[in-house]
């Protein structure tokens, strides 16, 4: 069991409606894209032809902010605002195809690239799936 799923377990409260599975879904699939972002951006940054991945680079590096950010909102639930959460989904779920359809530019010179592509899309789909159990 994962750390999210069990705070997830042990929060006092009723989560208001929200599909617990989807949350924890989404909550992991953010932090785990955050990730990828950051360490794809920084392996751009080893690459020889850096010059030629600055968009990546920027790219990345904003998918891993709004991740980041995405998965502390989804995280707290006391207060739950439901067009807050959309919002932010919304924002990261864009954040997401932005970087995923980039790196899938250079998946195929750069494995770092495919790997965050990959994260990217399982992240963007988590957020799409939460979107639509919310209503």
């Amino acid at each position: 069991m994962t750390v999210a799923a069990q705070m997830l377990d042990t929060y006092p409260k009723d989560l208001g409606g929200v599909d617990k599975d989807k949350l924890r879904a989404c909550i992991e699939a953010c932090f785990e894209c955050a990730q990828a972002c950051t360490a794809c951006a920084d392996a751009c940054l080893s690459e020889d032809t850096v010059a030629e991945l600055t968009k990546c680079i920027r790219t990345n590096l904003d998918c891993a902010d709004v991740c980041d950010s995405t998965g502390r909102v989804l995280s707290r639930h006391t207060g739950y605002d439901a067009n807050l959460t959309r919002s932010v989904l919304e924002a990261c779920a864009a954040a997401c195809k932005a970087c995923g359809d980039e790196c899938a530019q250079h998946a195929e010179m750069h494995e770092h690239c495919r790997v965050c592509a990959e994260a990217c899309r399982r992240c963007e789909q988590a957020c799409r799936d939460l979107i639509s159990s919310l209503g």
